[in-house]
């Protein structure tokens, strides 16, 4: 059944009818073991370095929607989840924190850094809990880089990035966590600089990267939600954003979109315009660990995947 089938003027019949779309997709999704592109349908993907909005748990179902293509663009990388499954040689991962984007840099090209960094940090604070965290933060707020990003997160309560109005991070040390054994971390970092030798680390803004692309590419893109403020160190223009998916629709650019969703009882969608995407897919993505640690409560969360193809 073809998804222009499914639009109906009653909006109650309209939501029955979306959900209904969206379990056949994720039937679709099960009885095909790989996508057009031969990626598998199951990979684990060891987590390098936490963000807010990962996509860990969604990233083996996004990346069944993503069709044959001549080059993956991501531009808003975050924790590169759908980079491990997505990304090939001559991809463009590109990300506006540039600390984030040097931390990748070096995962790339200097790992035996990274791992050395990490090995002789964890062990500092072993030796004085909680304190050499505090000292790593307040270093990391005079001269942001990507070697302490990366170890606050693998430190910080739940690995929750969070900024204050200052762009300060500001998040605590997890007391009863104290952090990844380095060996452990070493191999991650392995698997991690075997998959992205060929990848092209940018530090742009998101525009910058999608006038890049051409007909024949494909973008995933994961940007901030609407009114997310200090969970991201951007805020992001929706309107602006809406303009650039109406650009690469009319240059022929595949896009699929992670944007919005539900959170409990709790309603985040935002209004994107129905004539820019073909199909909307409703994902779940387990329990909010963000709105457990800030208010003690467990909620579902569900996003969607817009997608203009």
């Amino acid at each position: 059944m073809s998804f222009d089938s499914l639009i109906i003027k009653n909006s109650k019949l309209k939501v029955e009818k979306e959900i209904a779309l969206t379990i056949n997709d994720k039937l679709e999704i099960l009885s095909n073991a790989t996508s057009n592109n031969g990626i598998k349908k199951v990979t684990t993907i060891p987590s390098i370095i936490k963000w807010t909005g990962s996509k860990r748990k969604q990233a083996n179902e996004i990346a069944a929607y993503i069709p044959d293509h001549d080059r993956y663009f991501e531009p808003f990388l975050g924790g590169g989840a759908m980079l491990y499954i997505a990304g090939t040689r001559g991809s463009y991962a590109n990300d506006i924190y540039s600390p984030l984007i040097e931390f990748w840099k070096l995962v790339q090209n200097d790992k035996d850094v990274v791992i050395q960094y990490y090995s002789e940090e964890w062990n500092k604070l072993q030796k004085n809990l909680p304190d050499h965290y505090y000292n790593i933060r307040d270093r990391f707020n005079k001269d942001p880089n990507g070697l302490d990003l990366s170890f606050l997160t693998r430190t910080c309560v739940n690995g929750i990035v969070r900024f204050n109005k200052e762009g300060e991070f500001n998040n605590s040390f997890h007391l009863s966590r104290k952090g990844m054994k380095p060996d452990t971390f070493a191999k991650i970092v392995d698997k991690w600089n075997k998959k992205v030798q060929g990848i092209n680390f940018t530090n742009f803004d998101y525009r910058e990267i999608l006038d890049i692309s051409k007909k024949g590419d494909v973008i995933y893109l994961d940007p901030p939600y609407a009114g997310s403020n200090n969970r991201y160190i951007e805020n992001l223009d929706i309107d602006s954003f809406m303009n650039e998916l109406e650009k690469l629709n009319k240059k022929g650019v595949k896009w699929l979109l992670s944007f919005d969703g539900q959170r409990g009882e709790e309603n985040l969608e935002y209004p994107v315009p129905r004539d820019l995407y073909k199909r909307k897919i409703i994902l779940s993505n387990g329990n909010s660990t963000l709105n457990q640690v800030l208010n003690g409560e467990v909620k579902e969360v569900k996003e969607s995947l817009y997608i203009n193809f």
